[in-house]
């Protein structure tokens, strides 16, 4: 596993091919580091309410399951805006920037240390082969407010080389998350898993 430099960045930027490395719009060649690319804060914002649910199920088979995009309401602000992310909240946003990555790289999606000295931490993993607009879990870890602005650098991704094409799109099982170009909830109601562990535990119960 290999941490992509700047020159080896630039040169898939511009290549074709399996190799190849696609981010549009990159408004800036400066968002290029030597070992990171700055992201921009994107402009639709999934954000964390309050229900009458005394919690968030993730079994459909539950009684009372709701959808989880239940639990959020969507709101937008245009480039420029400021958004406030309110202590102890959970908003769901996504990068302006629609990136897709080679089937032999794969992306740490961090915040810059900028707003991490704030209390807004981002910390995510994005697949090989990876297309879409990044989903980014904002969370405010501190007391106080934070105000972002829409359009503005708040993430970095360091993108490492596994050394080999992975096969991460071409399985048997729909990516969950591939593809979205706004922000997306959470699909662990979808996880397969859940319907064997299920099955286990009303065995046991008999």
């Amino acid at each position: 596993m290999e941490l992509l430099h700047r020159e080896e960045i630039e040169r898939r930027l511009g290549s074709s091919g399996g190799q190849a490395l696609h981010i549009e719009p990159l408004l800036e060649l400066s968002q290029i580091g030597e070992v990171t690319i700055d992201l921009r804060l994107g402009t639709e914002f999934l954000v964390s309410i309050l229900t009458r649910k005394a919690y968030i199920s993730v079994h459909k088979s539950d009684q009372d399951y709701r959808g989880i995009s239940s639990y959020f309401r969507p709101t937008r602000r245009e480039l420029g805006d400021r958004f406030i992310l309110f202590p102890n909240q959970i908003v769901l946003a996504s990068t302006i920037e629609y990136l897709g990555l080679p089937d032999d790289v794969y992306a740490d999606v961090l915040s810059r240390s900028s707003y991490t000295r704030l209390g807004v931490d981002v910390n995510t993993m994005v697949q090989p082969g990876f297309r879409g607009c990044l989903s980014v879990e904002l969370f405010n870890h501190v007391n106080t407010p934070v105000e972002l602005v829409v359009g503005s650098r708040v993430f970095q991704a360091r993108l490492f080389s596994v050394g080999r094409e992975t096969l991460y799109n071409s399985g048997p099982n729909r990516r969950k998350y591939f593809g979205a170009v706004r922000p997306a909830v959470s699909r662990a109601p979808d996880d397969s898993d859940l319907i064997k562990l299920e099955a286990i535990r009303e065995r046991r119960s008999s």
